[in-house]
This record gives C-alpha cells, sequence and structure tokens, in this order.
C-alpha cells in the first residue's frame, strides 16, 4: 500500500512531537513537511521544519494540525488551494472562526475533533443520550483538568461536551453557554452550562460531566494518561479521511456512532 505523506503544523508544540513519534511507528505514513511560526535551523526525523506556505505543503496528501485559530486559518487557505486534506485539533476557536472553517469545508475534506480520543468521543455520544433521556429538573455543569502549559478555556474537549447537551435537549451550544470559572475549587450548576477549568501541573486530561434534580447526581469521566492517545487518533483520522469528499467531519463520523 502507497503510504500517505504526512504534514505536521506546529512541530515543536507537545501535540507536535508526539505526532512525530506516533508518525515514525505507523506504517500507513510518511512525514514530509514539519511547519512552525518560525524558521528553525534544527531537524526532526531529518526534517527541517519550514513556515507554512504552498512549498511546504505541494508534496503531502494530509495536513494534521495542532496550532491555534489563526494559524489554522492561515494552513486552511494554503490547502484549499491546493486541494490538501486537514485534520485539525486545534481549540478555541471564535464563532465566526468556526463558520470559515465550515466554508474551506465546501473545499476541500476536512476533519475536525476538540479532542481525537475514542474514549472522550464516545463520552461525549453518551452525555448526549443522558441530555436527550433527563427532564428539565436536572441541571448540568462540566468540569476540566489540563496542564499549566494550555492557554485557552474552556477547553475544547469541554466545548465537545457542552455541544452533547445541547443536541440532547435539540438546543444550540452557544445558547447555553453559561459562566466560564477558571481555578475554582467548587462551581455550581445553572440552567445554562456551566464550566470550570484547573490549569495545574503537567495533567494530560481529565473531563467530567455532571447531571443533578437535587435528589440523585449521575456523573460521567475519562481521564487521558498517554499524550500518544490524541495523536493516534489524528493518525487514524487522517488516513479514514483520505477516503472522502470535501465536507467538515467529526471523530463521530469517523466511529459511525449514530
Amino acid at each position: 500500500m502507497k503510504k500517505i505523506n504526512l504534514a505536521i503544523s506546529g512541530c515543536l508544540g507537545r501535540m507536535g512531537q508526539q505526532l512525530i513519534k506516533s508518525s515514525k511507528k505507523n506504517k500507513n505514513f510518511k512525514l514530509v513537511t514539519l511547519t512552525e511560526n518560525r524558521l528553525i535551523n534544527k531537524k526532526f526525523s531529518g526534517i527541517k521544519p519550514e513556515l507554512n506556505s504552498d512549498k511546504a505543503f505541494k508534496k503531502t496528501d494530509v495536513i494534521i494540525d495542532f496550532t491555534v485559530p489563526n494559524c489554522t486559518l492561515e494552513i486552511l487557505k494554503i490547502a484549499s488551494k491546493l486541494k490538501k486534506k486537514v485534520v485539525i485539533g486545534t481549540t478555541g476557536f471564535t464563532r465566526s472562526q468556526e463558520n470559515q472553517i465550515k466554508k474551506y469545508a465546501n473545499k476541500i475534506p476536512i476533519l475536525k475533533a476538540g479532542n481525537m480520543s475514542l474514549g472522550v468521543n464516545l463520552l461525549m455520544y453518551l452525555t448526549e443520550i443522558a441530555s436527550k433521556s433527563l427532564n428539565d429538573e436536572y441541571l448540568s455543569k462540566i468540569f476540566e483538568v489540563h496542564h499549566k502549559h494550555k492557554k485557552d478555556y474552556p477547553s475544547g474537549t469541554a466545548l465537545m461536551l457542552g455541544k452533547g447537551i445541547a443536541e440532547g435537549k435539540n438546543k444550540n451550544l452557544y445558547s447555553l453557554i453559561g459562566k466560564k470559572y477558571l481555578n475554582r475549587k467548587s462551581f455550581p450548576y445553572g440552567r445554562k452550562i456551566n464550566f470550570n477549568s484547573i490549569r495545574k501541573g503537567e495533567i494530560i486530561g481529565e473531563h467530567e460531566v455532571k447531571f443533578s434534580s437535587g435528589k440523585e447526581i449521575i456523573t460521567l469521566n475519562h481521564e487521558a494518561f498517554d499524550r500518544a492517545l490524541y495523536s493516534d487518533g489524528a493518525l487514524t483520522a487522517s488516513k479514514w479521511l483520505m477516503r472522502k469528499k470535501p465536507g467538515l467531519y467529526s471523530m463521530r463520523d469517523l466511529l459511525n456512532f449514530s
């Protein structure tokens, strides 16, 4: 089988470095391009990082992007022009940026996920089922913990879980987002979804969804121990995306959850 030519953007980041390691072990891929937001006089796996450009991505089949929103949109502009597939693990997009991504998806296949883990995507599915099954007496809230280097909050995964709650109620996530707390020891339930984010140490990721009626509490949670969980998921998504037409896909599409 012909190997898939892979580009990794944000190659100096935590996920970028993990993706380099995982791609070397995966027989389906050939790493051909690494990019960063500045020039670096150092090679990784024999490849010198470049700036995002037509030249950098010309020989690639798929680009995996774990960067920041503005960089992601820059990559999508180039990928759209070159007809390259893109897997997006970047989080923290505004509503306007989300709409821009949808427009690019009319031209190229894009898989976007706030979390590439099978377990987390299963958790989102279970969250949607719980939200749909429970009546309006049950209030909800979402708690997440990440390493001290993570800047955005709530995490993309927390927002994914919020979307699961919203879809269970046939509502739009943005209409249900409540208060966003940072480093609070405790935080309340609400008619809207309240979020609390903790940033400490080198924690890879913990997420918890709670539903409470005042008489009982239902808790759904997930804890990640190894960053390879996300890079392996991103590579699986890249392979899956190779067979797809232009459109905006998610891990739910890949996993075929109904």
